[in-house]
């Protein structure tokens, strides 16, 4: 009769080596403090952006908007945001604006004769800046 032997094996020691992790935060400079940071990222988030759609209606259409007048609207737009809206219509002398708060962006750009002859839709506020 054969006789079955078990074989035990022995465990053998796990080595863990630590793995050298790379950081994703680049270093900061000596020269910049948290402040210049703090306002480089509010400044990014305040401006206004101009969809690719709007700046071809604004070519076509002809229509020009001053850059303090952008200022002006940008402030608007940011306290209809505060107060709540999300898309809005806004109108200027020349011009009406379809404006994304929540995304600050410029969706569309009319002339104000055309504005007169549309319907706009899921707008949940309007600035006049005549």
């Amino acid at each position: 009769m054969k006789s079955s032997f078990v074989h035990k094996l022995q465990p053998q020691p796990m080595r863990i080596q630590p793995i050298p992790c790379k950081s994703s935060r680049p270093a900061a400079s000596k020269d910049q403090s948290f402040s210049s940071h703090l306002e480089k990222a509010t400044s990014a988030q305040t401006r206004l952006t101009v969809s690719k759609h709007a700046g071809i209606r604004m070519n076509e259409r002809k229509i020009t908007i001053e850059p303090d007048m952008w200022e002006q609207i940008d402030a608007k737009v940011n306290e209809a945001k505060q107060k709540g809206v999300n898309d809005s219509l806004v109108l200027l002398k020349n011009a009406a604006l379809i404006v994304s708060a929540k995304n600050r962006t410029v969706v569309t750009v009319m002339d104000r004769q055309e504005a007169g002859k549309q319907i706009f839709t899921n707008i949940d506020g309007t600035i006049v800046m005549d």
